[in-house]
């Protein structure tokens, strides 16, 4: 039993999967940027989003952004496949996780966000030859506010946590390189359709009970933890620093890690096969395509989405600025935040601000802007950029530890 045994053992593993459900529950909860009525702007994904998504000019300049970015995802996903995945992962690194195939869609999805978001340059480079075209330019606003945004992402998070602790905990159950762990319950939850009907009634039902919970605002936080805890925009970001963190400690704790040479006696969760394969008829020809995803890469390919999702929460801390949300801070240091899209949409910064907000009065209710706006017990201290970067160096410890043992272990 060495430092490896006890690092992959299935209680670790299954703590630290269901430990980020609860730190990304308490962020999302804690982030004044969810209760944020400004635009959301998110770098790179949120061009590609404009740029295939919103604000299609008319006439001919329609066509061409439509032929710019369908052109783009066809060379993002050839370059990925192709050069990426087969020439410098496979062929000059010789990496064994993207032997063959493996982890293929996921090298495809990567190099086709990065090809969208450079063919977005360009076509921005030639509407602003375009004179009132000008006004079709892609940026980063999604076309929605903060916290529609910041519900999705905690639905997409959720999702992507738990199905990730859920195969986790079904590939535990499955396995046999902890014999002697749980017995009982492993030889319940392997007999018959146990561990498919579980997975299901599971997923459904926590699904539906925190849709509403996120959905409706059932459950107000700041009113629950108004004498708990009251966070930081510094402790904030270690927060989303830990939770980055862990979900490369779910790669790394795999058994399989770094070669990923998956066992086809654990079943992915919910079906009865061990991976998933999709014949597509070839057009004039007899062979066929295969589209074959296995479990270890259908189970990281969502942490990396996670991961993404993650890194823009980190983001938020980082950089975050009561004024830029509609947000302004009490002598307390309490974030408070306003309702009034219209105020927000022609307010300066001056009158985004305590002082403003408290000695004047709005004539259709007779009483101070502030006295309508919602204080939340997150605070802001305006910690300086590097004082708050400092959170990221486990993550980046992290990655670079991620990084090696691939390099030095995963040939």
């Amino acid at each position: 039993k060495n430092s490896r045994y006890y690092f992959q053992h299935p209680y670790l593993r299954l703590f630290i999967c269901y430990f980020i459900i609860f730190c990304n529950f308490l962020i999302y909860a804690e982030d004044p940027v969810a209760h944020s009525l400004s635009q959301c702007t998110i770098p790179v994904i949120g061009n590609v989003f404009a740029f295939v998504v919103n604000n299609y000019p008319p006439n001919g300049w329609a066509a061409l952004k439509f032929f710019m970015w369908f052109f783009g995802m066809i060379t993002g996903m050839l370059i990925g496949k192709f050069f990426v995945h087969k020439l410098l992962l496979r062929k000059w690194m010789k990496l064994s996780m993207f032997q063959e195939d493996k982890g293929s869609w996921m090298v495809m999805f990567l190099t086709t966000i990065v090809l969208l978001f450079v063919f977005s340059l360009i076509f921005n480079g030639l509407v602003s030859l375009g004179g009132s075209i000008a006004a079709y330019k892609v940026t980063s606003f999604l076309g929605f506010t903060n916290k529609t945004f910041m519900k999705a992402a905690a639905m997409g998070t959720w999702m992507g946590d738990f199905v990730t602790a859920w195969m986790v905990t079904d590939m535990m159950l499955q396995d046999k390189l902890y014999p002697h762990w749980n017995k009982r319950l492993r030889k319940w939850w392997q007999a018959g359709w146990n561990r498919i009907v579980m997975f299901w009634i599971v997923l459904i039902v926590a699904t539906v009970i925190v849709a509403t919970a996120i959905t409706t605002d059932y459950l107000d936080w700041d009113r629950y933890n108004r004498w708990i805890v009251s966070s930081n925009e510094l402790s904030r970001a270690f927060l989303a620093a830990i939770i980055l963190v862990f979900d490369l400690c779910i790669v790394m704790q795999d058994w399989d890690f770094p070669m990923f040479r998956g066992n086809m006696d654990i079943k992915l969760p919910g079906v009865d096969t061990a991976s998933v394969r999709i014949r597509l008829p070839r057009c004039l020809r007899k062979e066929k395509w295969y589209i074959h995803i296995t479990g270890k890469w259908f189970n990281y390919g969502i942490i990396m989405l996670v991961i993404i999702l993650d890194l823009n929460m980190w983001k938020n801390q980082i950089f975050y600025n009561p004024y830029e949300f509609g947000q302004y801070t009490l002598p307390s240091h309490h974030i408070c935040y306003i309702e009034d899209r219209a105020f927000l949409a022609t307010a300066n910064e001056t009158m985004v601000s305590y002082d403003w907000r408290a000695t004047h009065i709005n004539p259709a209710t007779n009483l101070s802007y502030a006295s309508a706006d919602r204080k939340m017990n997150a605070k802001y201290f305006g910690y300086s950029l590097g004082v708050k970067s400092t959170a990221f160096i486990p993550s980046i410890a992290v990655f670079i530890l991620f990084g090696l043992l691939i390099w030095f272990y995963g040939r």
